[in-house]
């Protein structure tokens, strides 16, 4: 086991058996990358597309750190959690849109222009100052300790649970479908703007991508387990710490009614993306692949 392999497995608590696994299932994406390297030196930029806890951070660090090793270049995993509008931001959204639009998470939340003016700064090689969000405080991380990239970039692996998403037709969002979109947005609204916002500003962004990869999850029913142990995990490496008790982190309760606010998108994409992402891996109950099935560029 190499030096760098020996650290993604530290850094990420994952048994030595992760690496057998995804050396097998994940190779073509290492081909892929080699064979775009021989025809192009540009900046690559990679979408990861999967719903929570289906293991998106922890692909996005492998493949960063085995295309580093093996090709010798510099990579680096954004997600899109990092660009959530601050607290602040929300907070007004909330009170001027719609109350639900305060809490983080769906299109309409994110700061695309942002996102965008820094994907595209890495790719230029440029030193660009790198955006972290704490969910613990559910704000950014401001400060002189934030990251900065420096030099060129030949791989930028972007990660998000809407990645690539597309919009709904507006005739779906005419009935709601659970219990928060009943309660708390009987009229509409909330699903308007957030479908509104994915389907304008949220296609620029996701138009940078060159590989879309899915991590596609049996069904929604999966994600409520699979974000409560999330949390959990969160919350372990909190212990000690003053954020443990601080609202972030979310008890089972609220981890069950936060959901309910990406299940609209999530089972849209489910059944629409994998037709079109260019490498999609099928994921069992137990978060372990099933199947891959590659597919040609659009």
């Amino acid at each position: 086991m190499s030096a760098a392999a020996q650290e993604f497995i530290q850094r990420n608590r994952l048994p030595e058996s992760y690496l057998s696994s995804a050396e097998q299932w994940f190779e073509p994406l290492m081909q892929q990358f080699a064979d775009q390297c021989a025809s192009s030196q540009q900046t690559q930029v990679w979408g990861i597309n999967g719903c929570q806890g289906s293991g998106k951070s922890t692909l996005a660090d492998y493949l960063c750190t085995m295309v580093a090793e093996r090709h010798g270049i510099n990579t680096l995993s954004l997600s899109m959690d990092d660009f959530y509008l601050t607290n602040a931001q929300r907070t007004e959204l909330g009170a001027t849109v719609h109350p639900m639009l305060a809490t983080r998470g769906v299109p309409g939340t994110h700061d695309v222009h942002l996102m965008i003016d820094t994907i595209e700064q890495l790719r230029a090689g440029a030193e660009t100052r790198i955006t972290r969000f704490d969910k613990s405080i559910d704000d950014r991380v401001t400060g002189p300790d934030t990251e900065v990239s420096r030099g060129p970039l030949g791989l930028i692996i972007v990660e998000g649970w809407c990645w690539g998403a597309r919009a709904e037709p507006e005739t779906n969002l005419i009935d709601a479908i659970n219990d928060v979109e009943k309660l708390r947005d009987a009229e509409g609204v909330w699903r308007r703007y957030v479908n509104r916002a994915l389907a304008s500003e949220y296609q620029q962004l996701f138009a940078v991508t060159d590989q879309l990869i899915m991590l596609q999850a049996p069904s929604f029913d999966t994600v409520y387990r699979w974000r409560l142990e999330q949390e959990n995990k969160l919350l372990e490496s909190l212990q000690g710490s003053d954020k443990a008790a601080n609202r972030g982190i979310m008890n089972q309760q609220q981890v069950l009614e936060f959901i309910q606010y990406f299940q609209r998108i999530t089972e849209y994409v489910l059944t629409e993306m994998p037709a079109r992402a260019q490498h999609l891996y099928q994921l069992g109950q137990d978060r372990q692949i099933r199947g891959y099935i590659p597919q040609p560029s659009q």
